[in-house]
């Protein structure tokens, strides 16, 4: 069912940073879930949107030429050809972790009536989890595809985590509050029924987990 339904929402998916960077030895390597699934999964999203009349935004992240990473202009700057090779309808270069901070993310989304807010890509507790934050304080119902986007492992001062908690955590943390989480079939399937994901509460998710104790 396409944005022409009034009653169906007014989506856009939004395609974050899906760049070289993450996929090759020479940078940062996502980790979890696998890319040979997320990739994918962000082509099938696409299609889906592009089939149903859903506006594609694709977001590349720009640092200067002579940043250690996503220098503007390096291999690994370049969009992965998932992205590249498919259609979209805007085009934003960004320079911080939100797609709307210093863009015209908000205006385009004004513009064409946009509700509701479906974000895929890179990195589910960076680009991701800003944007989504953001579009959720600006009124916007938001969807996560939680087998279309991913992350890295970290350790520092604070302490250390895989990449499979930081993705499974932020997700959780997502679905309570901030965005709907499910997997591209589910989207897609709710794209055909011209519904929107839903999402749980705080009070809910909290119960449900001491009762699992």
């Amino acid at each position: 069912m396409s944005n022409t339904d009034p009653k169906a929402p007014r989506r856009a998916l939004v395609v974050i940073d899906v760049q070289k960077e993450y996929f090759t030895g020479g940078g940062l390597l996502i980790e979890y879930p696998p890319v040979e699934q997320t990739l994918p999964n962000i082509g099938r999203a696409m299609d889906a949107a592009q089939a149903a009349g859903i506006p594609v935004v694709v977001v590349q992240h720009s640092e200067a030429a002579s940043a250690p990473m996503f220098a503007k202009g390096s291999t690994l700057w370049e969009l992965h050809e998932t992205v590249a090779s498919r259609p979209h309808d805007h085009f934003i270069e960004k320079a911080w972790p939100s797609v709307y901070t210093g863009t015209d993310f908000a205006d385009w989304l004004e513009k064409h009536h946009i509700d509701t807010l479906t974000v895929v890509g890179y990195m589910t507790h960076n680009c991701d989890a800003s944007t989504i934050f953001e579009a959720t304080h600006r009124g916007l119902h938001v969807e996560f595809l939680q087998d279309a986007s991913g992350a890295l492992p970290y350790a520092n001062e604070a302490g250390q985590a895989s990449a499979e908690e930081i993705h499974r955590v932020f997700s959780v943390v997502f679905h309570t509050r901030f965005a709907a989480v499910g997997s591209t079939d589910d989207w897609i399937g709710a794209v055909h029924a011209g519904q929107t994901l839903k999402k749980s509460n705080i009070a809910v998710s909290n119960q449900a987990a001491i009762a699992k104790r």
